[in-house]
């Protein structure tokens, strides 16, 4: 059983404009130098664990990786250690938002 949504790319963008989500980027400092989502925030998926997300009860959190498999694991660790609380997880990762032509960055 999922213990977390998926959702797409314009999605995540729709709340972001709106300041409604926190973003998680799952992938290494590397790849996050190489190109991220503006706004996101690196913890990498081997630190992903509840205590170390912000606690902010009124943002939707979102987890994304480079396809969405790493961030799947960490909203399904998330979800399972913090019951009551939504997650997200981006749909193809930062590969989908390139591909939906929304904005990256470069550390």
């Amino acid at each position: 059983m999922t213990r977390f949504e998926i959702i797409d790319a314009p999605t995540l963008k729709s709340w972001l404009d709106r300041k409604e989500a926190i973003l998680i980027d799952v992938r290494e400092l590397p790849e996050y130098k190489e190109a991220h989502i503006p706004g996101s925030i690196l913890i990498p998926v081997k630190n992903c664990f509840p205590d170390s997300l912000p606690q902010n009860p009124d943002k939707k959190i979102v987890f994304h990786c480079k396809s969405g498999m790493r961030s799947g694991s960490a909203c399904d660790l998330c979800a399972r250690q913090l019951e009551g609380r939504q997650f997200y997880n981006l749909d193809g990762g930062i590969a989908a938002w390139i591909k939906a032509g929304y904005e990256v960055v470069s550390a």
